[in-house]
């Protein structure tokens, strides 16, 4: 479903921010990302829609992400920012759903009949019609994720989901995450919540791959996640 091969990236005037990387992620599997601070984390995200362009191979579905393909690629992907501020940028919940789909072509009532679904799905129909900004930081976090979903993607790509919630909005977020059945890259510094959520982690450090196994294999090794600047996740440490 997502494949990266040899993939390497850097910014003007640094070392590269990614440096081979190679791995795919299959059909329904949901991957934890992981890393310190400048891992290469967010700079791998960003490169799958093509909003920073590497040199190696990415393919999405089989599609290649280069400039021709690049419509299709993001139709085909869907992607969270760390930030719910930076996405939604409507007046309301609805607004932000219905924005792509209705710039794909379908008509507002068929846009909203999906966006109502994808709504009763997450269990926020009550956020459907409010104001982004009179919605709390948690509320605004799962209306992302519904305005995403509401696009219909393949794959969902999610950066640091569970960051500033409070412990009822996190585990409403984990509940939602697990629950979706979807293709996901997610990566995340929560390293109890990718533990909780995924089946797989792939360790980044200094843009290269480190290691790719089992979540509970990698998170429960101590001394790899310490050589690399992370340590257990907490329900593992007590």
């Amino acid at each position: 479903m997502l494949r990266f091969d040899n993939v390497t990236f850097s910014y003007p005037g640094s070392a590269p921010a990614l440096e081979g990387v190679t791995f795919e992620v299959n059909d329904g599997e949901k991957v934890g990302l992981i890393g310190a601070n400048g891992a290469g984390k967010s700079t791998l995200m960003k490169c799958v829609p093509g909003l920073l362009e590497a040199s190696g191979t990415i393919t999405v579905g089989g599609l290649a992400v280069n400039r021709e393909n690049l419509a299709e690629v993001r139709r085909k992907v869907g992607y969270v920012l760390q930030d719910p501020d930076s996405q939604m940028f409507m007046p309301k919940v609805i607004d932000d759903m219905i924005f792509g789909p209705v710039n794909y072509g379908l008509s507002r009532e068929e846009a909203e009949a999906g966006a109502d679904r994808v709504l009763e799905d997450l269990g926020i129909t009550r956020l459907r019609d409010r104001y982004n900004h009179r919605i709390s930081g948690g509320e605004k976090r799962m209306a992302a994720i519904a305005t995403v979903l509401a696009m219909g993607p393949d794959i969902m790509l999610m950066d640091e989901p569970s960051s500033s919630l409070d412990p009822r909005n996190r585990r409403a977020l984990i509940n939602t995450i697990k629950g979706l059945d979807r293709t996901m890259l997610i990566a995340s510094h929560d390293l109890d919540m990718i533990l909780d959520i995924c089946s797989r982690v792939i360790l980044l450090d200094g843009g290269k791959l480190i290691a790719d196994g089992k979540a509970a294999d990698i998170l429960r090794d101590r001394e790899l996640l310490e050589a690399h600047s992370l340590e257990l996740p907490l329900s593992l440490s007590r």
